[in-house]
């Protein structure tokens, strides 16, 4: 028996959690105090700073293997996971519709789920703090690359629910050591114990 639907009270109040928007005058007048050199105006660095994230979104999803961040801040890539079956993912539009409880199946997608992953484990320098540093993609980020998700699935990496990231980073090293080292030839001429 199929569970009734209760309609959300959309009139309710709403608790709103409170959002640090990093790009502000104050990040302007820091970047001003730092590199006087350059004479942008507010709007311009704006522009500036936004259209290099819109890239580096587009990076990631147009590249398999995703993106390495400038100034060796670590990696991000999207990748394909299985559904867990943890948490029930109720499609309220339909369900609103039909008065029962119906769930996304993500059938576009052979039931896999699209995850954005970042990681900082295999960076180039040492970062002080680096566990505490996180990514959160922003709405239109989500959107499009959900959208490109569910056009090409495939595309992306597998990704097993118990496998670490820094496991997957490290395998792909090794394998591009080994390769290195199979393709590495010595010259004839060459005699070691010639000193």
């Amino acid at each position: 028996m199929a569970k009734q639907f209760k309609k959300p009270d959309l009139n309710a109040p709403r608790f709103r959690e409170k959002c640090i928007y990093v790009l502000n005058v104050h990040l302007y007048k820091r970047f001003k105090q730092k590199f006087p050199e350059y004479d942008v105006s507010y709007q311009d660095f704006r522009n500036i700073v936004r259209t290099y994230n819109e890239q580096l979104a587009e990076g990631i999803i147009e590249h398999r293997d995703g993106v390495e961040l400038p100034e060796g801040l670590g990696y991000i890539f999207i990748g394909s996971c299985p559904q867990l079956n943890k948490r029930v993912n109720i499609d309220y539009k339909k369900s609103s519709q039909y008065g029962i409880i119906t769930t996304h199946r993500n059938w576009e997608s052979d039931n896999k789920v699209m995850k954005i992953f970042f990681t900082n484990n295999h960076v180039k320098y040492k970062l002080k703090n680096k566990q505490i540093w996180t990514f959160a993609a922003n709405r239109d980020f989500k959107r499009k690359a959900s959208k490109n998700y569910v056009e090409d699935w495939n595309k992306y990496i597998y990704i097993n629910n118990n496998k670490k990231i820094s496991m997957l980073f490290k395998e792909a090293m090794n394998k591009r050591t080994l390769k290195f080292q199979k393709n590495l030839k010595v010259s004839s001429e060459y005699n070691e114990f010639d000193i």
